[in-house]
């Protein structure tokens, strides 16, 4: 089953986005209070309004609605501090708003799951187990994040060496989990992937759109600005799909499709974002 693989892989990106926390990383809020505000609004709110609002319009199958609400309300991407300093923007930044979200998550995502499945779930026959899904959270999230963060501190030497190896296969497991599900699921994709396909691309470019006008309104700079709307359209698909296929949570692999679209499309998308603000920078 692809879930034996998406667990480790979740628990490896984890554990390396610890290797590089420390704990002044949490304290910027008080620092630059309004561009974390608007990011983490940006990611953690505006986000899944926008999934529910484009999977009303979209008129999407249950099952493909709640895995659209799942991507949306999951924490930042791994790679979102990458793509940061591709486009100029300014990294540490990047390094609060993953750490923070990646924190508060582990009490939205139950709460915002809970509301999907009681709103569409029912009827088709899902639920959601909060009490499962809260385990998972703290074992595959929380646990290395901590492991991690203490590597950090107790073998610094030892928690750059191995983060500089692990951070180098982020991207490549996320391509072999991708694989997987699509060799596991093609025809269920590309027989969805027209309507699907749009609504995740939609949902992308309208939270980036959102979250850009949104930084210029509080007047953050360019630097900060380029980070929160990467940091906004970047999600932790492994999460989703980790969610999603649980045998203790959805124990659903067709609730991740939207999940492996999203982040096919978000790097296509923030890639070409990158491209264009490199030019200006």
């Amino acid at each position: 089953m692809a879930i034996w693989i998406v667990l480790p892989i979740l628990t490896l990106l984890m554990f390396d986005l610890g290797l590089s926390l420390k704990f002044e990383d949490f304290g910027r809020v008080f620092t630059r209070p309004w561009p974390i505000v608007v990011a983490l609004f940006g990611q953690l709110v505006l986000l899944p309004l926008i999934a529910l609002g484009l999977a009303w319009a979209f008129r999407l199958d249950p099952v493909f609605f709640i895995g659209l609400i799942l991507i949306a309300c999951c924490p930042g991407g791994s790679s979102s501090n990458v793509f940061s300093k591709l486009a100029g923007g300014d990294v540490a930044l990047s390094v609060t708003l993953t750490a923070l979200s990646s924190v508060i998550t582990l009490f939205t995502i139950p709460f915002i799951m809970s509301m999907a499945t009681n709103l569409v779930g029912e009827s088709v026959g899902i639920s959601l187990p909060v009490g499962n899904l809260i385990k998972q959270n703290l074992l595959l999230m929380l646990l290395p994040v901590l492991l991690g963060i203490g590597l950090h501190y107790a073998a610094p030497k030892a928690a750059e060496n191995t983060d500089k190896v692990l951070g180098k296969l982020a991207f490549p497991l996320l391509l072999v989990l991708i694989t997987v599900f699509y060799i596991q699921h093609h025809k269920t994709i590309l027989d969805n992937i027209g309507i699907l396909g749009l609504c995740v691309t939609a949902l992308i470019l309208v939270a980036v759109g959102l979250s850009s006008l949104l930084s210029r309104l509080v007047r953050t700079d360019a630097r900060q600005r380029r980070t929160v709307v990467i940091e906004v359209g970047m999600q932790n698909a492994a999460q989703a799909i980790a969610i999603a296929s649980s045998p203790f949570i959805f124990a659903n692999e067709k609730m991740a499709i939207p999940a492996i679209l999203y982040s096919l499309m978000m790097n296509v998308v923030l890639l070409i974002y990158v491209g264009i603000v490199r030019k200006r920078v």
